[in-house]
């Protein structure tokens, strides 16, 4: 075909993985009871049911398969007294059990596009052509070309919008701030994992956006590549510890169909 590239090549591919059943009633019984809860009852979780949550983070789709992620868990009573005062003291912060910070990442995608790449090898599979151009050059293509301090982005800029012009193209991450929000929002997903595992597990939590970034990545020795996204208090819910029905504004707002 004339039109076929990279994203449009079918690959020759053997590997099948059939669908498992799922009980949706289950499900919507998770997402609808999760709720944002403001006060813990004064009692651990096992770690076992966190690690549990946080393996299903991992387990979220994410762009390129380049899981530009990292997942911090505060347990011990210091380090979480420390945390929830970055957290502005919040009760949700202060009476968890434990307290995962989120971390997007935006220097990995170089290593884990070698990892693509090596994980054919461990699997003594040959790496598919398109697969190998892909990781070697449309991914660096993409993530990179931007030099220190975005020094060469305003030339990205300029080749990606002039071969727009002729076809359709990608326009982005241009910008250090771009590379930041590609990895945020594969970094969201593994969030929302991490809540509803949680409940459905029988457990809580409250994801936090309010907090001290700058204090919290002193205090978990993260670098300026890394980005706190949010940071998720778990734990069992108070008899108080929602406070008040869930308010959703009406639907048509926010879907339409074209």
């Amino acid at each position: 075909m004339k039109d076929e590239n990279i994203f449009t090549k079918k690959l020759d591919n053997k590997y099948r993985e059939p669908a498992l059943e799922i009980d949706f009633k289950e499900f919507d019984k998770v997402v609808r009871s999760r709720r944002s809860v403001r006060v813990f009852k004064d009692e651990l979780i096992s770690d076992e049911d966190v690690h549990k949550a946080i393996d299903h983070a991992l387990l979220a789709p994410n762009s390129s398969n380049l899981q530009p992620w990292e997942f911090h868990i505060v347990k011990s009573s210091a380090a979480k007294k420390e945390l929830a005062k970055y957290c502005f003291s919040q009760n949700g912060a202060r009476t968890a059990s434990h307290i995962i910070v989120c971390v997007a990442k935006t220097n990995t995608w170089k290593k884990h596009c070698h990892e693509m790449l090596n994980s054919f090898k461990k699997a003594g599979e040959d790496v598919p052509p398109v697969v190998e151009q892909y990781y070697k050059k449309i991914a660096p293509a993409a993530y990179g070309m931007m030099g220190p301090f975005g020094i060469l982005s305003p030339f990205k800029w300029l080749l990606l919008n002039t071969i727009g012009l002729f076809q359709v193209m990608a326009r982005g991450p241009v910008w250090p701030s771009d590379l930041r929000t590609w990895a945020v929002k594969s970094c969201a997903l593994g969030c929302e994992n991490i809540m509803l595992s949680l409940r459905a597990q029988g457990h809580d939590s409250l994801p936090m956006e309010g907090l001290d970034e700058k204090r919290v990545k002193k205090m978990l020795k993260l670098g300026r590549h890394d980005h706190i996204v949010m940071a998720i208090a778990a734990g069992n819910r108070s008899e108080d510890g929602v406070y008040g029905p869930q308010v959703r504004f009406p639907r048509e707002w926010f879907v339409h169909e074209h």
